[in-house]
């Protein structure tokens, strides 16, 4: 697969960083991203010459939603043990953001990282989640609205 190593290689820190601020662990991260990379793999001589990252990212934040969809329908039984992440991430979130991250729905979090992380306008946010425009913009209202009160909270308690 000629060039996919290279892709891989360049684009993994990046998906990470994506990928860890919209789990907040960064286990699920890291599963996050082989599954986003498994997926372009898989069509790798369709989107080598179209934008590959791009849907990368598409990916992995529906992968993410999803996965959140089914956790909730989930009784896990318990936490599983810290262990070492086998990449490292660069950019630390700070532990009160990933809390209130936390706090927001699969797609709020996910249009608030999107928008603050990757810099997307409403339209692109909206295709990344698979819905419309003024829907992604009514996730991205509202969990920007949540992170303000956490924000406001932690400022009160300091």
């Amino acid at each position: 697969m000629d060039g996919f190593e290279e892709f891989v290689e360049a684009e993994t820190p990046r998906l990470l960083g994506l990928a860890h601020a919209l789990t907040g662990n960064p286990h699920d991260a890291w599963d996050l991203v082989q599954e986003a990379l498994v997926r372009v793999g898989v069509r790798w001589r369709r989107l080598a010459d179209q934008n590959p990252g791009g849907y990368a990212r598409t990916t992995l934040v529906r992968l993410r939603v999803d996965r959140a969809r089914r956790l909730r329908r989930e009784l896990l039984p318990g936490l599983l043990p810290e262990r070492a992440a086998p990449v490292v991430i660069t950019e630390e979130l700070d532990p009160w953001l990933l809390a209130a991250l936390g706090r927001l729905s699969p797609h709020q979090r996910a249009a608030v990282v999107l928008r603050v992380l990757e810099d997307l306008e409403h339209a692109e946010i909206a295709a990344r989640l698979g819905c419309s425009e003024g829907t992604a913009r009514s996730h991205l209202s509202r969990g920007l609205a949540r992170l303000r009160e956490a924000a406001e909270e932690r400022m009160e308690v300091e």
